[in-house]
């Protein structure tokens, strides 16, 4: 089976599906890898690098002529499809539910599509949950570029010239970049503050030293392992119980997405306004619309003496990182998925199923070909 690795074409992006070492582990099971000359380029790994463990360097249109299995990291695009082939395995984010037509188009070509952001959250799919090995970065490079964007430091600083209290830092939903955001604030010495829906969060976030902001003692229920859209009535009182925290805030990280969905508002611009002055907002849900009203995707606004930035770059500005995680998440499919270099096509397997939108040219939903 040959294995094609793309170059990322979105703008901002600088990680590469596949590194060179995990690119030698498939070798060493017997596949071959063909890659895109310079996809690693701006995730520091050369053409040499991948030529050195086996790999074969080739143009973007020969990967896309000679490959079974076409991988990436964001969606096929229109330009990548016009290359792909009747009968080619790919292998992306898809966000499907959000990109009903991309799925239409893939399956016109007759390919068979399969979707890392579709894995479930479960056990035995841990080691392939591409969604939590980049929201782990994630949560990390935001408290970092908060901290770069704040005009103040982040710990207690006790000098003869004087006493710098430590800053203020709120944190909107306790995932794995929340966890991970919350971790970081309070290694740089912050007072952390955290917020969910999920009342099974709150032992997560305390245990890592933030208090956790209660709306009532029953809260909402994940739904499989990701939190569901809350009630009107549910973000109504927790926009109230939090409001003391938020206004107070020197940095506020928010991290709340629901799959295949509009992003939750959670910070109207009403509740910007009482903010204070020179407080900084790292909404990494923008690419969904955004948790706080005023958000721009990868644009920083400037409102009500509140600097809002709108983020989805964040493991893309830790590429090196980011790709070798993303790339172990990828071999660990790869190998789920095939004996003895060859697709098993177990459809009754659960992570398959939830993974496998298109198949041979059919649209799958709920398991099941349309």
């Amino acid at each position: 089976m040959k294995i094609g690795i793309l170059k990322e074409t979105q703008k901002g992006e600088k990680r590469v599906a596949l590194s060179p070492n995990i690119a030698k582990q498939l070798i060493d099971k017997g596949f071959e890898v063909l890659i895109e000359e310079d996809a690693g380029a701006s995730s520091s790994f050369k053409n040499s690098d991948y030529k050195n463990i086996g790999a074969v360097v080739e143009k973007r249109g020969v990967v896309f002529k000679e490959a079974d299995v076409l991988v990436k990291i964001n969606p096929f695009d229109e330009d990548d499809l016009k290359l792909v082939n009747k009968g080619q395995v790919l292998m992306s984010q898809l966000f499907h539910k959000s990109h009903p037509e991309l799925m239409k188009k893939i399956a016109e070509k007759g390919a068979t599509a399969f979707s890392m952001d579709a894995m479930p959250r479960i056990s035995r799919a841990q080691d392939m949950d591409v969604l939590s090995s980049q929201n782990n970065l994630a949560g990390y490079k935001a408290v970092i570029l908060g901290a770069y964007e704040m005009t103040k430091i982040f710990p207690l600083m006790m000098t003869a010239a004087g006493t710098i209290t430590p800053s203020k830092v709120l944190v909107y939903g306790v995932g794995v970049a929340g966890l991970q955001a919350i971790a970081t604030a309070k290694r740089l010495g912050a007072v952390v503050e955290a917020t969910d829906i999920r009342l099974e969060t709150k032992e997560q976030a305390e245990s890592l030293g933030a208090k956790f902001i209660t709306v009532d003692n029953n809260g909402e229920q994940s739904e499989g392992g990701y939190a569901k859209e809350a009630s009107e009535d549910y973000a109504r009182r927790q926009r109230e119980a939090v409001n003391k925290s938020l206004f107070q805030a020197d940095l506020v990280i928010t991290t709340a997405m629901v799959p295949g969905r509009k992003s939750p508002v959670l910070i109207t611009e009403e509740q910007v306004k009482q903010m204070k002055n020179g407080a900084v907002i790292i909404d990494l849900a923008a690419a969904q619309g955004g948790n706080c009203e005023l958000s721009k995707i990868n644009k920083t606004v400037v409102k009500h003496g509140v600097k809002i930035i709108g983020t989805t770059i964040s493991p893309e500005s830790v590429s090196t990182n980011a790709s070798d995680l993303y790339a172990k998440n990828m071999y660990n499919f790869i190998i789920h998925l095939t004996e003895d270099n060859k697709f098993k096509w177990d459809l009754e397997d659960e992570i398959t199923d939830e993974t496998l939108i298109v198949h041979n040219g059919k649209i799958r939903k709920n398991g099941k070909t349309k």
